[in-house]
Formats: C-alpha cells, structure tokens, sequence
C-alpha cells in the first residue's frame, strides 16, 4: 500500500503524521513524502518516509499512483499555503483516486462545518487509525 503524505511551508504537519504513522505501523507500509518545498520534503524524510519528492511535477506525476493520500484540507485547495499549492497540485490531489485524509485545520479559510475544533495530534491519531483500518481492509 502506498501512503504519500503531502505538505508544504515548514512540514511540520506532515512530519507529525509520518513519525505517528512509523511508530503505530513500522515498516509494514511505504510512505512517500510530497513537499511544495525542499524544507517540507526534507523534515518529512527525517521523519521516516521512504522516499520523498518535492515540487509541482512531483505531485502531479505521484498522486494518481498513491492509495491514500494525507494532508491538511489545503492540499486540495489552489493557491493554498501562501501561495505554494499551486492549482495543478490541487487538481491532481484531488482528482486522484487515492482515498484522501484531510485534516480540518482551517488555515486556508476553508471552514468544514459539523466538525470539531480539535488540536493536531488529535486529528493524527485520527489519520493514523483510518490508514490501519485501510490496510486491515476495513
């Protein structure tokens, strides 16, 4: 199964996301660390993602290819990130058939109503117990 986890600006959601992952899963999946810049890319490969990519040609070329896809809501949003998710990145995330993950965190002013505000490591343990489900078939 393939996990790619995509982050921008500094990676610390997505670094928070691999390391939990890692801990609760070991090696029993592969993790593929998509950044909009070399920082993210990097803090997420340090984190214990399998390989890593950074830029909009990557994000394109990989995101039809993952199972599931993890990120903030931004990730599908165009022009998100101060401006680093660019409108190509998003389309491809979101037109992906990958299940994606998304996390509510409305720093791109996008307000997903019904859903509690809740702090990050809340939504990662969130993130983590789909994917264990994913994998277990459920």
């Amino acid at each position: 199964m393939q996990i790619t986890v995509v982050d921008g600006q500094g990676g610390g959601i997505g670094k928070t996301v691999i390391e939990k992952l890692r801990s609760e899963l070991g090696d029993e999946i592969q993790i593929l660390a998509l950044g909009t810049n070399a920082l993210a890319t990097s803090l997420m490969l340090k984190a214990g993602a399998n390989e890593g990519a950074t830029g909009e040609n990557a994000i394109v070329y990989n995101a039809p290819k993952a199972d599931i896809i993890i990120g903030s809501v931004a990730i599908i949003a165009a022009n998100s990130m101060l401006g680093e998710m660019t409108p190509l990145m998003a389309k491809a995330i979101a037109e992906s058939p990958a299940k994606k993950v998304l996390m509510p965190l409305n720093r791109c002013h996008i307000y997903i109503v019904g859903v509690s505000r809740e702090p990050l490591p809340h939504y990662v343990n969130y993130v983590v117990d789909f994917v264990k489900n994913s994998i277990r078939g459920e």
